[in-house]
């Protein structure tokens, strides 16, 4: 029985271990797209792939986003660590299917395993208001 335990302990975390997100991380040159922004420590932007997967949740609080705009909880908007303000992202939960698209005029999340934090708007869309977090799929459309 104890070493039963000890292989369904290794096997649960191999499986939650395979479904972290790691960002991968390149160096990349400034370009007037990001000259906008605040810059980034040693111009170190994370890479994403044409489609990314990770958890999403959603904020709702008002203020000021990284942009500079207000946040307004009836536009579809989302908050990214690195992708320049005005990217175009498609939000599609895995379990259900439905998706969103979003533009990206803030900075988050900052919790760790997150990948994107979504406006009101955007979680309802997705119809992630009850469990406030889904597991996603990030896709970039425009940059």
């Amino acid at each position: 029985m104890f070493r039963f335990r000890i292989v369904v302990s290794i096997a649960t975390g191999l499986l939650l271990s395979a479904c972290a997100q790691s960002a991968l991380v390149q160096k990349t040159e400034l370009t007037h797209t990001h000259e906008r922004q605040a810059p980034v420590a040693a111009a170190r932007v994370a890479s994403i792939s044409p489609a990314s997967y990770g958890i999403a949740s959603y904020y709702s609080y008002p203020g000021q986003t990284a942009s500079g705009e207000r946040y307004d909880p009836k536009k579809l908007t989302a908050a990214h660590r690195t992708l320049p303000f005005g990217t175009k992202l498609q939000i599609t939960d895995i379990h259900s299917g439905r998706s969103v698209v979003v533009r990206v005029n803030d900075r988050g999340p900052f919790i760790r395993g997150r990948v994107v934090d979504v406006s009101y708007a955007a979680a309802r869309e997705l119809n992630l208001l009850h469990a406030g977090t889904a597991k996603v799929k990030v896709e970039v459309l425009t940059q």
